[in-house]
């Protein structure tokens, strides 16, 4: 029995396929893949990667997150999290109506504060409190943007604007995501910025990471180190472009070019040679730990499980890493652990990435995805393995 809903991947897939008059095998032929893989997805034996989850949607012509279920509404709801996204909305849609006049806005060095603390929120894991109090501050910002016109409220209004994109992301709103994009965008322009270009241009290409569409992913990741060329030399622009490449070497392991997907990685390498750790600098934990932990994922996407087991074995994690990248971290692991048989360490990164950040945990799709997995291998574990699942679907 599962302990996630029946409405899983699977059963979502051959739903698709169904309405659209489509044969396993001729969802197969259009997918790229096997019919066996089709037939065991459908029936739950066996997980998608973030590839062929891809390949799913580009056949079936919908949205990723269409197939892997997001939003989870009913667990939204239960956490009470779903109320928050409206607001988060109507707060995106005021950012050229200049100056409310029933806001009196703090200082743009008080509301600057407030969007660190945010930031930092979401990196620890905290999506609700970040959510809930995303929206008002993008309004309060707005005003004080447009009152004092001046470079820091810009960049003040652009860092708002990117955890609401964050929380988007996390809670599976593509559109709303986008949206927050294209605002921060705008924001980065309004204050001349290249260095908030780049990450701009970085954001925008994961996702369509995420949707699969890895040549449009490419070409804003070139548009981005272009960009980035217009600032001036510093660290935070070395840190930046490394982080860009990091996502880029990303993009390539999922479209299955090892080798820009190494070259990718061998330049952010280098770059982390001259930089460091910078945990902080645009929240981006860049430096030669995430190169590491970035090696991993591209090699999982390269479906070199066994090799991405043997590289994260050699990771120490930072004591001041975000909660958020490291329990990302942990299920990335835990998948590639799945897929080489390892199926008690697999569980175990599992409950690490729920202890890291739970309520990121509990609405990323990869871990569903291995436990899923990890359900349909039918082996031993023990009983807090079906508890996990319980509370994946569940409000606490």
């Amino acid at each position: 029995m599962h302990a996630l809903p029946h409405d899983h991947t699977g059963t979502r897939i051959a739903r698709l396929r169904r309405e659209r008059h489509l044969t396993q095998r001729a969802l197969a032929e259009l997918a790229g893949v096997s019919t066996s893989l089709v037939t065991k997805t459908e029936r739950g034996v066996l997980p998608l990667t973030p590839h062929v989850s891809a390949c799913f949607a580009r056949a079936l012509g919908v949205s990723v997150t269409t197939i892997v279920g997001q939003p989870y509404a009913d667990e939204l709801r239960a956490d009470e999290l779903d109320v928050l996204i409206r607001p988060i909305r109507e707060a995106l849609d005021v950012y050229d109506l200049g100056v409310d006049p029933e806001i009196s806005a703090r200082s743009i060095a008080d509301l600057n504060t407030e969007a660190e603390r945010l930031c930092a929120a979401v990196r620890g894991g905290e999506i609700k409190m970040a959510a809930s109090e995303v929206a008002g501050l993008i309004q309060e910002a707005t005003t004080a943007a447009h009152q004092a016109r001046v470079h820091e409220g810009w960049l003040t209004l652009a860092s708002l604007y990117r955890t609401s994109y964050d929380v988007a992301a996390k809670l599976g709103f593509p559109d709303l995501a986008a949206l927050s994009l294209a605002r921060l965008d705008w924001a980065a322009q309004m204050g001349s910025d290249a260095v908030l270009g780049g990450m701009f241009h970085y954001l925008r290409a994961l996702t369509y990471l995420r949707e699969g569409q890895y040549r449009t992913g490419d070409r804003l990741i070139s548009m981005g180190l272009s960009t980035l060329q217009q600032a001036d030399a510093s660290r935070e622009r070395q840190i930046v472009t490394g982080q860009l490449h990091l996502g880029a070497a990303v993009m390539a392991g999922r479209a299955h070019d090892e080798d820009r997907a190494q070259e990718h990685l061998l330049s952010a390498e280098r770059i982390a040679g001259e930089t460091g750790e910078a945990v902080k600098v645009h929240w981006l934990a860049y430096g030669p730990t995430n190169v590491k932990v970035h090696r991993v994922a591209v090699l999982a996407e390269l479906d070199k499980y066994g090799e991405a087991v043997e590289a994260s074995a050699d990771i120490a994690i930072p004591g001041d890493w975000p909660k958020s990248r490291t329990s990302h971290h942990f299920a990335e692991v835990a998948r590639a652990q799945m897929w080489t048989g390892k199926l008690d360490g697999a569980f175990s990164n599992l409950l690490m990435a729920r202890k890291t950040a739970p309520q990121q945990a509990k609405y990323h799709p990869t871990i569903r995805e291995t436990y899923q997995g990890l359900e349909a291998a039918h082996r031993q574990l023990p009983d807090s393995f079906l508890s996990y699942g319980s509370w994946l679907s569940s409000s606490r």
